[in-house]
């Protein structure tokens, strides 16, 4: 039996437990879960004991066998969604210049995806961002929004946010990119339907087999992803953007992510933002 505060939880949860849960949640969707994760698993996996009415871990570890809800379920309960309207503003000046710099080449449309999109934030900024950069509610452009989480797509799609989600963006911003609600919906805003148009959410997991995806972008936003992969997950990924960006492309990621070992495949533009190797 696991050490510390084991003896007040409401299910026992052995260090076989955890291990089995750190297996399948790499093998599904390569999240590398540290031993000092012990206490967070517990907590998620519990919630899904008492949502399905199960006793044990073992017992839900056999059914999650058995059930691919579950398995959506599961995944969903151990993934991580944090993020904010444009998070690490310093991408996305680069990202105009990068459609601007499309659109005088004469390509259309312009595709971006965003690769882990969770609530939106990070598309629909996207979005405002080149609404902006060619000065048109109708840009050619197209952004593909992903994520592992069905949940957070659902919400994603909705566009629907406190205030408090929104509240480090600019009057002129929240004027120009949100409707405020009333009534039911005091206290929230709702991404205007002339952004929301640009993007489509869609799940997918990045370790699938295949990607249903066919287009070069003009951007791939993966931020703050990478860090959950060990490196060969990290190596394979990566590789696998690299004929789906345009040459003339931008990769963009996290602050704490690095691509050191993948400059084989792409070079250092500026701050966390890589272009393509000539193929």
């Amino acid at each position: 039996m696991m050490t510390g505060p084991n003896f007040e939880r409401e299910f026992q949860f052995t260090a076989q437990d955890f291990e089995r849960i750190r297996g399948l949640i790499y093998e599904h969707a390569g999240i590398a879960l540290n031993a000092n994760k012990t206490d967070m698993v517990y907590s998620r996996i519990a919630r899904r004991l008492r949502a399905t009415g199960l006793a044990t871990f073992d017992e839900y570890l056999a059914y999650l066998a058995h059930d691919s809800d579950e398995w959506q379920q599961f995944t969903n309960s151990l993934t991580t969604n944090l993020t904010a309207f444009f998070r690490e503003a310093h991408h996305f000046p680069v990202l105009a210049e990068q459609v601007r710099s499309a659109r005088r080449a004469g390509r259309s449309p312009l595709r971006l995806w965003s690769a882990a999109c969770s609530t939106g934030e990070e598309p629909y900024s996207m979005a405002m961002t080149v609404i902006d950069a060619l000065d048109s509610w109708t840009p050619p452009v197209r952004i593909l929004a992903t994520d592992l989480d069905t949940n957070v797509l659902r919400q994603a799609a909705e566009g629907v946010y406190p205030l408090e989600r929104v509240a480090k963006l600019s009057q002129m911003q929240l004027k120009r990119f949100f409707q405020r609600g009333t009534g039911t919906r005091e206290g929230m805003v709702r991404v205007r339907p002339e952004v929301r148009a640009l993007v489509t959410f869609r799940p997918l997991n990045l370790l699938a087999e295949q990607w249903p995806l066919h287009a070069q972008f003009e951007a791939i936003f993966c931020r703050n992803v990478l860090i959950y992969f060990d490196k060969k997950t990290q190596t394979k990924l990566v590789a696998r953007f690299h004929p789906l960006l345009h040459p003339e492309g931008r990769l963009f990621i996290g602050h704490s992510e690095s691509m050191t070992h993948l400059a084989t495949l792409f070079r250092l533009q500026e701050k966390t933002v890589y272009v393509p190797q000539t193929r």
